[in-house]
């Protein structure tokens, strides 16, 4: 098992974490990709269910690291991956109402936070992707729209920025 620490300085960051902790496949594919290098197929066969959305989920976290396994002659490479941290390190400071806004976003169901996370989507087509423009126009603080941004699998936070998340192909 890797001995790094993943750092969270940004409190938005914790809303994946909560996500994929509370989920018993997710924790388990952690667990089994901590031990060795392993490809999607095998990790398939370990964990017994969709093997595809635990990786994208510790990707999102920034959890894993890949490389390409080289095959034998004449085969295509598989890409395999491996958990890069066995610890995580908290350094924030935040207000108790962003800390439950967070706390609440990582723990709804989708539907809750579906007109949100479109609301986002259509500013951010429109060429809004600046937070700050983001939070004048939805009225939100900032640290929510990154929080829901963080959670969705659509979008993805760059900076200052709320960008359209690109199609990922695992494998």
């Amino acid at each position: 098992m890797p001995k790094r620490t993943r750092v969270i300085n940004d409190p938005a960051d914790l809303v994946p974490l909560l996500r994929m902790f509370s989920s018993g496949t997710y924790k388990k594919a952690l667990h089994e990709l901590s031990t060795d290098w392993t490809t999607e197929q095998e990790l398939e066969k370990l964990i017994g269910s969709d093997a595809g959305k635990s990786i994208e989920a510790l990707q999102k976290c920034g959890l894993l690291e890949s490389q390409w396994r080289m095959p034998e002659p004449g085969k295509t490479p598989d890409k395999e991956f491996h958990a890069s941290y066995s610890r995580v390190q908290v350094n924030f400071q935040c207000g108790l109402d962003d800390l439950s806004d967070l706390i609440m976003i990582a723990a709804a169901h989708e539907d809750c936070l579906q007109e949100t996370t479109e609301k986002i989507m259509d500013e951010v087509k429109s060429g809004n992707t600046s937070l700050t423009g983001l939070c004048r126009v939805l009225n939100r603080e900032a640290l929510f729209i990154k929080g829901v941004a963080k959670r969705s699998n659509k979008l993805a936070v760059r900076g200052q920025r709320i960008e359209l998340a690109e199609e990922r192909r695992v494998a």
